[in-house]
């Protein structure tokens, strides 16, 4: 059984990434399960110092935890992949949304029709901490976006990727300091002359598209979609660029 765990960014304030993580897994015919009472993982707990509390939540979590876990977010991939296990001593199996598409394109359960026609689109790749430094996995991601575009790599990045920002309760004690290190990052991406920012994890996307005016900031699962879909958009942005290139 998969289990589709959409965690409290993309269940509650980016309902783009929920809606088009399931309307992946409905092309790909992968069959799922939701949780109609999902409840948070409880990273944000952890991260910012309640441990108590957090080890609360995380075993309430549990006995709706079965099967194999998909997340949408690198937060809830970290806290039910390694920190349920280091804090509980449970092993859940657990996979990120990047790793599970990238397998997807692997087995031609996911394929682009027309393999070249978003070629000339500049995509550039923000690492999130979660994922990356903390789970390990920089290469699904990539491996995916160059499936379908051009990868076009910031100066920092995998190990040494800049932090976004947003995570770990920056964002909410801290939010001048979280919106400075956002403007770096975009500065950053900016300078790569791509089309558009992709990230793995909701929390990065929200907060980095709040700090961009010129680059548009799409979650890995938005962007296959609109290329599996042939959005116009995404030509008519390449256009653009193009032009003022």
């Amino acid at each position: 059984m998969l289990l589709y765990f959409k965690g409290c960014t993309a269940r509650e304030k980016l309902n783009s990434i929920e809606d088009s993580t399931i309307k992946l897994l409905n092309l790909a015919g992968i069959e799922f399960e939701e949780l109609s009472n999902e409840s948070c993982c409880g990273s944000v707990l952890l991260k910012t110092g309640f441990k108590d509390e957090a080890i609360e939540q995380m075993k309430k979590n549990l006995k709706d935890l079965e099967g194999t876990i998909l997340t949408s977010c690198a937060g809830c991939y970290k806290t039910l992949k390694y920190d349920y296990k280091d804090v509980l001593g449970i092993d859940l199996d657990v996979i990120h949304i990047s790793q599970l598409l990238d397998k997807l394109f692997e087995e031609d359960k996911l394929t682009l029709k027309d393999e070249n026609k978003f070629k000339n689109l500049k995509v550039t790749y923000h690492d999130p901490c979660h994922l990356g430094r903390h789970g390990g996995e920089f290469e699904a991601p990539r491996n995916v976006i160059k499936r379908l575009a051009t990868l076009i790599e910031m100066k920092n990045i995998k190990e040494q990727s800049r932090y976004c920002g947003s995570g770990g309760g920056v964002k909410s004690a801290y939010g001048d300091l979280a919106n400075s290190i956002a403007t770096l990052r975009i500065e950053e991406a900016e300078d790569t002359n791509a089309d558009l920012i992709v990230t793995s994890c909701p929390f990065c996307k929200l907060h980095l598209s709040e700090n961009s005016d010129n680059l548009e900031v799409l979650d890995l699962s938005e962007f296959v979609l609109k290329i599996l879909k042939n959005d116009e958009s995404l030509i008519k942005k390449e256009s653009i660029n193009q032009k003022e290139d």
